[in-house]
């Protein structure tokens, strides 16, 4: 018998402006950030990360958010960026 759970979230950031052939990949609990140039992949884990420490003060992970309030808090941390 399969158990009634709520679908879980992961967070893929893929980042395109990569001209330097260099493979980058940070995974964390409910992401995976793959490519882009050193800048945009700094830029994205640090607004990944951000989100998440937003989501455990309210006791929450990613794979548990809203994907509204998932996308409000990635907007309000790159824009921080």
């Amino acid at each position: 018998m399969a158990s009634a759970r709520r679908p879980s979230h992961r967070l893929l950031g893929l980042g395109l402006d990569a001209t330097d052939q260099h493979k980058r990949i940070t995974r964390g609990e409910g992401f995976s950030l793959v490519g882009g140039s050193e800048e945009t992949h700094e830029r994205m884990t640090e607004t990944v990360i951000k989100t998440s420490e937003d989501l455990s003060r309210k006791g929450r992970t990613i794979a548990d958010a809203r994907p509204e309030e998932l996308a409000e808090l990635l907007r309000k941390h790159d824009r921080g960026a």
